[in-house]
């Protein structure tokens, strides 16, 4: 354990003194919080120049009923398409409605100068759509009818309470379960691969610096492989409770500059509110209902608890695993080029978690869920997709697997790293490394 301590002292030491390290580091929660936030903001920047659109229509019923809006202006036009067509019009289009619109709504035609968008476009059926509906209705002849379809209205907001062992009920919130699954699934995918490849490519540069042949005369091929991997797993939590740190800091300011207390006092107040006042607000108390069991599920430290204690055993289980496996690829080659065909077998089982992951989003205690979730190779990906929901029946197994396959993976790559240390212009194929696992020390 002596020399295992000093192999990794010197690993950690190393890496967190690179420039590379500290650029990751203060560069990574930006970039992240830049991928979140920024395609928002950018959706929201709209320009303000308005398309005009002239209409030309042949049911006299929609034109004179369609409404300006933010992004298009309509102009009725009682010249025909092909005439409009032939003049040197800087308009952004030419909306045709059919003479049979009300029977055949597909008779609706734009023509545009330019590229149109979605949003134009569904913006236009939606007007129409609406206007067809409301001309429709009016055939019925039914009295005060905006008055009676005001009244039918009726928003539905479904509380949803999740009920533990003691019968106590919590609130629960799916969409706050998804996204902590889908962050933290491919947080695990990210970190495996950035640090799994960092532990790789510190064994290929020592290879070929020939320092392994000193070391392994010194330690033994197992003492030397953990240490290196357990001293990468020091760098990588290290930076990764860094970024914590950083987002919780960079949080509670954003939260305090937003009025944060004053938010959640409200979304409080409204949770406690009795369901019969709330049924009288509407949307905006079904929203106020959403937000409050989003925040009340985030503040419960039960729940935060099993969340992020799961995160860090899988995410060190999953790293620990795969760091085993890429310091024997690392090992077995003189240099990363060769190291492609290697990965192959490493990387299908994290993408195929992947895959996994996103059924498991839709039914995390199905089938396909728990079995994966067992699995050592996908579980640290998959189970993080079920642990939002509760402690699956399991879990504990689940953690033990993992690292007990994690020390096997150990012991193995230590033995193909004991051969693969001394070998030197040759590219070995699968084979050959499952051969030089089976060699008595």
């Amino acid at each position: 354990m002596g020399k295992i301590k000093i192999i990794a002292e010197r690993e950690f030491n190393e890496r967190v003194r690179k420039k590379s390290f500290i650029i990751t580091t203060i560069l990574m929660p930006i970039a992240f919080v830049a991928i979140m936030f920024v395609p928002a903001l950018m959706m929201n920047i709209s320009s303000d120049e308005k398309k005009e659109i002239i209409v030309v229509d042949q049911s006299g019923m929609v034109g004179e009923r369609l409404q300006d809006d933010g992004q298009m202006m309509f102009s009725l036009s009682d010249k025909g398409f092909d005439t409009l067509k032939e003049e040197n019009n800087e308009v952004f289009g030419i909306l045709v409605i059919g003479e049979d619109v009300a029977t055949n709504p597909s008779n609706l035609q734009l023509f545009t100068y330019e590229s149109s968008t979605i949003n134009i476009e569904s913006a236009i059926t939606e007007q129409v759509r609406n206007i067809i509906e409301a001309e429709k209705l009016k055939q019925y002849n039914i009295d005060d009818l905006d008055r009676i379809l005001g009244e039918i209205k009726t928003p539905v907001s479904l509380q949803v309470k999740q009920l533990n062992e003691s019968g106590e009920a919590k609130d629960s919130s799916a969409i706050l379960n998804i996204a902590l699954a889908y962050v933290f699934g491919f947080l695990i995918y990210m970190f495996v691969f950035l640090y799994g490849n960092m532990v790789m490519q510190g064994v290929i540069e020592e290879k070929s610096s020939k320092v392994m042949e000193v070391m392994v005369s010194s330690v033994k091929p197992f003492q030397l492989m953990m240490g290196k991997i357990l001293g990468i797993a020091a760098v990588a939590i290290t930076q990764f409770m860094i970024w914590v740190v950083f987002i919780l800091v960079v949080g509670a300011g954003a939260m305090s500059l937003l009025g944060g207390d004053e938010l959640l006092a409200a979304a409080q107040a409204s949770a406690a509110m009795d369901p019969a006042m709330a049924s009288m607000s509407g949307t905006e108390m079904s929203l106020d209902k959403d937000a409050a069991a989003l925040i009340n599920t985030i503040t419960d430290p039960g729940y935060l608890v099993r969340i992020l204690g799961g995160f860090l055993l899988y995410f060190v289980g999953g790293y620990l695993l795969y760091a085993a496996m890429f310091a024997a690829v690392g090992s077995a080659v003189d240099n990363e080029k060769d190291t492609n065909n290697l990965q192959l077998p490493i990387t299908i089982p994290l993408i195929l978690a992947l895959f996994v992951m996103m059924s498991a989003m839709q039914e995390p205690n199905g089938p396909l869920a728990v079995w994966f979730s067992m699995i050592p190779f996908t579980s640290p990906i998959v189970m993080m997709v079920r642990l939002p929901y509760g402690v699956p029946d399991g879990f504990w197994i689940s953690v033990l697997l993992l690292y007990g396959t994690f020390l096997a993976m150990v012991w193995l790559a230590g033995k193909i790293y004991r051969v693969g240390v001394f070998m030197y212009g040759k590219k070995p194929t699968l084979g050959e490394l499952l051969k030089w696992a089976r060699y008595k020390s």
